[in-house]
């Protein structure tokens, strides 16, 4: 019988969900609405991203190493942990009061080519105006606030990966 939460099976769902994210991402908000992304939102995506690529290594190659598969985990856990921390912060901008909202800024483009890296990462967290918009919902959602919703959901699986890492079943030892 096929255990579903196996170790290489929780990572799998994981590549699933970052290429179901990245697909809703850019196929449906970007091309079909034509949506351009703001900072906090592709500071998302990198997150996303960085926990998929993680996954993918660790689906890939199944290391039998409890070491190996305790820095896969930390890198995917940092990936989706960022795009978590992202994301609450969009959701907590878009709920300010309209007079506390931060002006709309130059750009995350303009930001990466004029200023250093730390600096840009000052004015994202900062937010801007771009940030506070919400162009798109889904059942009364943000995308930022679904965005966090699909983050916490994946920080729990983290979880169950992190259980089968340090307390393999006797299943998990076979598979």
């Amino acid at each position: 019988m096929l255990q579903l939460t196996t170790y290489r099976n929780l990572q799998v769902f994981l590549v699933i969900m970052a290429v179901i994210g990245m697909s809703f991402a850019l196929f449906f908000l970007q091309r079909y609405l034509g949506l351009t992304p703001c900072p906090l939102c592709i500071f998302q995506r990198v997150g996303l991203i960085t926990m998929g690529g993680f996954a993918l290594t660790a689906a890939l190659f199944n290391p039998k190493s409890k070491a190996m598969r305790l820095i896969l985990w930390l890198g995917s856990l940092a990936g989706i942990g960022w795009a978590a921390v992202v994301a609450a912060r969009q959701v907590w901008i878009q709920h300010l009061p309209a007079d506390q909202v931060p002006s709309c800024g130059p750009g995350l483009d303009y930001w990466l080519d004029t200023l250093p890296i730390l600096q840009v990462f000052k004015e994202v967290f900062t937010g801007s105006g771009e940030c506070a918009v919400v162009d798109w919902t889904f059942m009364g959602m943000s995308i930022a606030e679904q965005a966090l919703i699909l983050s916490s959901v994946l920080l729990v699986v983290h979880a169950l990966i992190l259980l089968r890492i340090v307390r393999p079943t006797v299943h998990n030892r076979l598979a």
